[in-house]
């Protein structure tokens, strides 16, 4: 039985192509992108997936959260 993972992926929006480009923050080479968010979640799945495959990943970092800062 496989035991599910759960990854958190940081979404941006390319400014020069329009495309959303979404990566696992310590995950080396865990990054894609997609016209739209299910595209990029499915392009996401399938290179984790990938990355899996070989093992265990050794996570370089932890994504914590976001935060916001207001500047007047």
């Amino acid at each position: 039985m496989k035991t599910m993972r759960v990854f958190t992926a940081v979404v941006e929006r390319c400014p020069d192509t329009g495309l959303l480009v979404g990566f696992v923050p310590g995950f080396p080479g865990a990054h894609s992108q997609g016209v739209t968010m299910e595209e990029l979640r499915q392009n996401l799945l399938e290179v984790i997936e990938m990355l899996l495959e070989d093992g265990e990943p050794v996570l370089e970092g932890e994504f914590v959260g976001t935060q916001n800062i207001v500047v007047a």
